[in-house]
């Protein structure tokens, strides 16, 4: 029977997202009269989405500015679908990509739950390039758990949770799953 443990609950998840959105305002700081189209925040589906939903609101009231809001849907840009092991796997389920503004010239700032191999960033970076060329895109993360692939590093950080191969992390939304916490699992032993 897996072992879960809590590592971060709701009050944790709501500084958390605070400090980022504090992170992000302060790295991006809106230019009086620029013709730029400046920041907007782009969540991955489905927890990285409503995690972005929540980012934009804290760093829209920090910033006093309405920052665009958008979500990508990375199932068809998964370097994995092929792979035999994802062959007897579920068909991804598919949510639809909103970026209803112009990503060209713009700083995407890309959210997701979990960190882990890099796959899942670097699927939503080639999401974004379909359609525009950013300045800029950087990287929130309520989790980052290690184990990279690739070459990608996040800006923004919740929690580095550093973790066996073994176990999972994850994190539970209100929205999606009736709470907010960041659990790790690891399988008991016998």
């Amino acid at each position: 029977m897996p072992v879960q443990t809590v590592a971060l609950d709701r009050d944790d998840m709501r500084r958390t997202l605070m400090r980022i959105a504090h992170e992000i305002a302060e790295k991006n700081p809106a230019r009086a009269g620029s013709r730029e189209p400046g920041l907007a925040i782009v969540g991955v589906h489905r927890r990285g989405a409503v995690l972005a939903t929540r980012l934009r609101a804290l760093t829209g009231a920090l910033t006093e500015s309405e920052i665009p809001l958008g979500t990508v849907d990375i199932s068809f840009y998964r370097d994995d679908l092929g792979l035999p092991e994802r062959r007897t796997a579920a068909a991804p389920v598919v949510h639809s990509t909103a970026l209803d503004f112009t990503v060209d010239n713009r700083t995407i700032v890309i959210v997701d739950d979990v960190l882990y191999t890099g796959r899942t960033v670097r699927a939503a970076i080639d999401v974004l390039f379909d359609y525009g060329r950013p300045a800029r895109v950087q990287l929130a993360v309520m989790v980052d758990r290690g184990h990279r692939e690739l070459p990608i590093r996040p800006d923004y950080v919740g929690k580095n949770l550093p973790t066996a191969r073994g176990q999972r992390v994850n994190v539970h939304v209100e929205e999606v799953d009736g709470t907010d916490e960041v659990v790790l699992i690891e399988e008991g032993q016998p």
